[in-house]
Formats: structure tokens, C-alpha cells, sequence
């Protein structure tokens, strides 16, 4: 896997917005006045992916508490990133004209989740996770599958590096509680 380089423009956040290209797979940010392609997601980072937005939103929909979407474009703080997942509390998803889920998403997630894929360097992705909690994200994972291990990152605390058997924290109101084992456990097809 190669990833692209980051590349300085002149364009603003609002021009960067404008370019036909950012929606290509894998998408374009803007981090930095710079653009950064993302890496492109192979099997084991698209399963995972898949399942922690299934299990969320399975979770969260009864109560209408939060929703998660993969690969959401979020513009805020002149950055416009897409984390892997962007799980919103319900009231703060917006809504177009229709009460329709608007196509833009001028905000922070309210829990941001990466998944770390094979030759990708965590510092791009701890940047985007620690930049959406100077905005106001309550929580941050970052998921890597070689090591089997979850980095939590939450306002105000210390890193921790999550393990096996241990749960781990979700955001205020969810009902849901997972291991690390479950979630790598998703691995194996059956």
C-alpha cells in the first residue's frame, strides 16, 4: 500500500470543499492547508469497520441516542477530515430542509474511531483524533489489528492502551459494552 504525500496548496477549506476530486476512493483531507489522501482500507480495517457501525447503531437506534457513519467528511477548525467512523449524538446530526441526515457535516463527531491499516503511520491518524477532542469530541479510538490492541483517547485523561478483556469506554448514553476480544474476535469469518 503507498500513501500519498501531503501535498501544501493555497486553497482554502471552503475552495478545498469545491474540488470534484476529494470524494474519490480513498477520500481527500484537508489537514493543515495541506491535502492528504487516505490510505485505501483493506479487509480486515473494512470488517471492522463494517461490524462497529452495525453494533452501534443496532445499540443507539432504539433510544436514539448517537449514530455511526463510515467514512463521513467532517469539516470544523479549517480541517476537513473522514475518520473511519463519526458517530454523532442524534440531536446533533444535522438535517436539511426535509428533515432528511444532511449531506454536510460542518462539525465534529462526538466519538471518533480510526482503524490503523497495514503500512499507515498512526501520527497522521492520532493528529485527526486528538485535533477533533480540541473541538470538542468526548471520545477517540484508535483500533490497530496487528497488535490487537485499542488506544483510547478522552478530554482530560491520559492516553490508554486497551487489552483483551478490558472494555471499553463509549460515549455518555450508550448501552453498550465491548472487550478488545470481541471486536478483533470479528475477524474470524465463520
Amino acid at each position: 500500500m503507498t500513501i500519498t504525500p501531503i501535498k501544501k496548496t493555497t486553497l482554502t477549506l471552503e475552495e478545498f470543499l469545491q474540488q470534484d476530486y476529494i470524494e474519490e476512493s480513498p477520500a481527500y483531507e484537508y489537514i493543515d492547508n495541506a491535502i492528504v489522501r487516505k490510505s485505501m482500507p483493506q479487509g480486515k480495517h473494512s470488517q471492522i469497520q463494517y461490524k462497529i457501525c452495525e453494533v452501534i447503531n443496532q445499540f443507539s437506534q432504539t433510544d436514539k441516542v448517537a449514530y455511526g457513519l463510515p467514512e463521513l467528511r467532517c469539516n470544523f477548525g479549517n480541517r476537513s477530515i473522514v475518520p473511519d467512523i463519526a458517530v454523532f449524538f442524534w440531536e446533533r446530526i444535522p438535517l436539511d430542509e426535509e428533515g432528511e441526515i444532511a449531506n454536510q457535516f460542518n462539525s465534529y463527531p462526538d466519538w471518533c474511531i480510526e482503524i490503523l491499516s497495514p503500512n499507515q503511520k498512526p501520527t497522521k491518524v492520532i493528529d485527526n483524533i486528538l485535533f477533533c477532542l480540541e473541538y470538542g469530541t468526548q471520545l477517540g479510538w484508535l483500533i490497530d489489528s496487528d497488535e490487537k490492541i485499542i488506544l483510547v483517547f478522552e478530554q482530560q485523561k491520559p492516553l490508554k492502551i486497551y487489552r483483551h478483556e478490558e472494555i471499553l469506554p463509549v460515549i455518555n448514553n450508550l448501552n453498550l459494552e465491548l472487550t478488545v476480544n470481541q471486536i478483533f474476535s470479528w475477524l474470524k469469518i465463520k
